[in-house]
């Protein structure tokens, strides 16, 4: 049972992950946290493990839909290299700082991160673009299937530090960084939605590796159920990246929006009534 569970959040967690370049990590994190806690079905796994097994997931999630977006054309190779730049040393610094917390600080504070993701993407569409960031970086040109053109850019040295920031989250909390970067990079960077996404899944797919090799390298991984999410959650972001080429994510985004204000909540609620 615990193994259809597992493969079950997988394959939500791939398909989401890459249809709107997550991750899937911010999904299957507060997935296992609950089904650790309120459930009781994984009761031996702390939480550095559900990050180590979170971690590894999006090795894979990043591969498979990476591989679907490069053949229709919507992945920056030089964002992503610059993007994976700065966010490498700050999913090592994450993971190091992640040994230290107890299961009601992790709940506590990944549940503040959730809210916070949610009610960004509650405003998204609400922000004013910033053009600054444009102006002053170099400027990248893309034009959609509709011939709709988009131009875009940023300044190195602001991505670097951004990217850093978003790789400590990711190496603190087992989330692929996109939850983070896909937002940041349509509002302060201008880019492509579609674009952005595909992106995101090559920024996630490199970080991952390195994020998951200090986890290996603490411990943190458990390795038997990784058995049940590796392939449910590849083949997920398969049918993530194909729902990506066909259909509007708006719905999705909504429905995303609405679980992670819950799972946030739920998961401050958890931490702050567990000390």
């Amino acid at each position: 049972m615990e193994f259809v569970l597992l493969a079950i959040a997988g394959l939500f967690s791939g398909i989401v992950g890459a249809l709107i370049g997550l991750g899937g990590g911010v999904i299957l994190v507060p997935a296992m946290l609950f089904l650790g806690t309120a459930v009781a079905f994984f009761p031996d796994l702390s939480p550095q493990q559900i990050v180590g097994l979170s971690v590894i997931m999006m090795i894979f999630t990043g591969l498979s839909s990476t591989l679907s977006y490069m053949k229709v054309k919507t992945v920056d190779y030089r964002s992503a290299l610059i993007f994976f730049a700065g966010s490498a040393p700050g999913t090592v610094v994450g993971a190091f700082v992640n040994k230290g917390l107890d299961l009601p600080s992790f709940n506590l504070y990944f549940g503040i991160l959730l809210v916070f993701l949610s009610l960004l993407l509650l405003v998204r569409d609400k922000l004013k673009a910033v053009y600054w960031f444009v102006e002053n970086g170099k400027k990248n040109t893309f034009t959609d299937s509709m011939n709709k053109e988009y131009i875009y850019g940023y300044p190195i040295w602001f991505a670097l530090l951004l990217t850093f920031g978003v790789g400590f989250a990711s190496g603190l909390f087992g989330i692929g960084g996109g939850s983070i970067m896909v937002p940041a990079m349509i509002l302060l960077f201008l880019f492509p939605p579609h674009v952005a996404v595909g992106t995101s899944m090559l920024m996630v797919f490199l970080s991952s590796i390195i994020n998951s090799i200090t986890h290996i390298s603490l411990g943190n991984v458990p390795w038997i159920y990784t058995l049940a999410i590796v392939p449910s959650a590849y083949i997920g972001a398969k049918i993530g990246a194909s729902l990506n080429k066909k259909m509007k994510s708006e719905t999705l985004v909504v429905i995303l929006r609405i679980a992670l204000l819950i799972l946030g909540l739920r998961s401050i609620y958890e931490g702050l009534f567990s000390f």
